[in-house]
């Protein structure tokens, strides 16, 4: 990698470790009245309390080991390796995935049997009769959390239509109890809502995102490591 790609790379110079973490955005009824899924964390929440949010969290270890179904995209990994790790972007997409099925209950995979045992965090997904999949996942958005938070994420945005789930869309009985009144918000209403300033950003770039198809142009990045923030756009 070059000096600027080791400059972007996250490292954090003191107070908290920043991880890195995976959102998903799930759209339903992107030829008529857009609505995407969100959910309100909890009062007593370290991070962001009392917000509405989409399913999301930090990557685990195992992630990098989960075996996807179907494989990230060329441009979509190309994009992810971009001022990271390479090896880190099927990671964060199989992170995305187990997040969206731990606080939602809902299902981004395909049926089929795994290659070996589930590792942990996994093992419900796999008995469930699914595998995870990156079909029809685009990266849409990252942000590193700005200094002086109580913790902090390099966190990168995925988009799905609702169609490429394997259950349920209006289903929620599977989902953990870490978010609360988990419901489908029309897109042009969502910005009403109590959000993270990061959130409204996003939104407003998958308003422009459903008018003018997927996948975006470029990728949105909030670079916030150096005592100034930079609004950087990663190519192809």
């Amino acid at each position: 990698m070059g000096q600027e790609d080791a400059r972007l790379r996250p490292q954090a110079v003191d107070g908290p470790p920043i991880r890195d973490a995976a959102s998903v955005i799930v759209l339903r009824d992107t030829g008529g009245v857009p609505s995407v899924l969100m959910g309100q964390r909890g009062s007593s929440a370290a991070f962001m309390p009392d917000k509405f949010v989409f399913p999301g969290g930090a990557v685990d270890a195992e992630d990098a080991s989960v075996p996807l179904a179907c494989p990230l995209s060329h441009l979509c990994e190309t994009r992810l390796s971009r001022h990271a790790d390479p090896d880190v972007a099927p990671a964060l997409v199989a992170a995305a995935i187990r997040e969206l099925w731990e606080e939602t209950g809902l299902v981004l995979g395909q049926p089929g049997v795994w290659p070996g045992p589930a590792p942990r965090g996994w093992r419900g997904f796999a008995d469930a009769g699914f595998r995870p999949s990156a079909a029809g996942v685009h990266f849409v958005f990252r942000a590193i959390t700005p200094p002086g938070r109580p913790r902090r994420f390099d966190a990168r945005f995925f988009l799905v239509e609702a169609g490429s789930l394997a259950s349920d869309p209006d289903d929620f009985s599977g989902a953990e109890d870490e978010l609360r009144h988990l419901q489908w918000v029309p897109l042009s209403k969502a910005r009403s809502f109590n959000l993270p300033f990061i959130t409204e950003v996003v939104l407003a770039e998958v308003m422009a995102m459903v008018r003018n198809g997927m996948p975006p142009a470029s990728v949105p990045f909030f670079n916030n490591l150096g005592e100034r923030s930079e609004f950087l756009r990663i190519g192809a």
